[in-house]
């Protein structure tokens, strides 16, 4: 007898979580369990960097284990007399926020790692020994940690598969459409959450190479644009070599510093975008220039290319 298409996918939902419970606990038990008595010993790493490394990966493992596992268990057992899942997913859809800080923290956790291998040998002697054992498959710690990172989208894709699968007139049909509803705003939150991580890490950059002048470090900023560009003077015909940074609320016009101590940049002039006025200068000698205006001056730039200069016009 052919098993009908939805109850494979079940299945398959079952297995993966399985193995998945089994690499939570290798995370949090052996990985997590062994740094960390390591750590208490005093001699390998802080006690606050296992911590961090390893964020919350303990409930995770916990909710896994000892609730979603064994309920997905059950329902697979009592599938014949009662075939659905859907309930249970939407049990679990509330608790998967607990990702949003694993994933948010799961670059800092590497660097981490890579930061005290290279400080503490002890440390990476550990890890060493525990990535030999059997169970690790010959992968290494960051590449365990990076599977509950792909937990989420997985969920989604075997939950899209399994509505589409099922039958019309399916017992489990309304259930698993919210369910998947349910995981399908989970996914986005985690989603976004890594990708405001992103912003901040990359304005913050953008800062230092500034110097971090305290009137323009603002998290809310966002950077839309930043490149070489030539300043004209028309005074005596000739061009010299700036730097612009374009943010959604300011324009800051920078000179590259020729000692490069700290800050790359000295801005020069900062700009409202609030009024500013921008437009094509056709000038023959000197193509590709255009006009920035704001309140207190006027800029010529000169770009390097006609898509260049429409791309910042834009």
């Amino acid at each position: 007898l052919q098993e009908p298409e939805e109850k494979k996918i079940a299945l398959e939902l079952l297995e993966t979580e399985q193995a998945y419970v089994n690499r939570l606990h290798l995370l949090d038990q052996v990985f997590y369990t062994e740094l960390m008595k390591e750590a208490k010993s005093g001699k390998t790493v802080p006690e606050e960097v296992v911590k961090m490394i390893f964020s919350n990966i303990s409930s995770i493992y916990q909710f896994h284990a000892e609730f979603f596992l064994p309920e997905l268990q059950k329902r697979m057992e009592d599938w014949n007399r009662n075939p659905r899942i859907g309930d249970v997913i939407q049990k679990l859809a509330p608790f998967l926020k607990m990702y949003g800080e694993y994933v948010k923290n799961f670059d800092k956790a590497v660097e981490l790692i890579t930061t005290w291998s290279e400080k503490s040998p002890p440390f990476q002697e550990l890890i060493a020994d525990i990535q030999k054992r059997k169970v690790c498959a010959n992968l290494t710690l960051q590449h365990h940690m990076l599977e509950p990172v792909q937990r989420i989208p997985r969920y989604e894709l075997l939950l899209k598969d399994y509505v589409r699968k099922l039958p019309p007139q399916s017992p489990d049909r309304g259930d698993a459409e919210k369910a998947l509803e349910m995981i399908f705003m989970v996914a986005k939150h985690s989603n976004a959450a890594i990708a405001e991580m992103e912003r901040l890490q990359n304005l913050w950059v953008v800062y230092q190479r500034l110097g971090l002048e305290d009137d323009i470090v603002d998290p809310s900023n966002e950077l839309i644009k930043e490149g070489p560009i030539q300043k004209l003077s028309t005074r005596n015909n000739s061009t010299s070599e700036k730097y612009l940074f374009l943010f959604n609320n300011m324009l800051l016009y920078c000179v590259p510093k020729v000692i490069q101590v700290g800050a790359e940049f000295q801005v020069h002039l900062r700009m409202d975008v609030e009024g500013m006025k921008v437009r094509e200068l056709k000038d023959t000698e000197f193509p590709h220039t255009f006009l920035v205006s704001g309140k207190q001056r006027t800029l010529e730039l000169q770009a390097r290319s006609e898509e260049e200069m429409n791309a910042w016009i834009k």
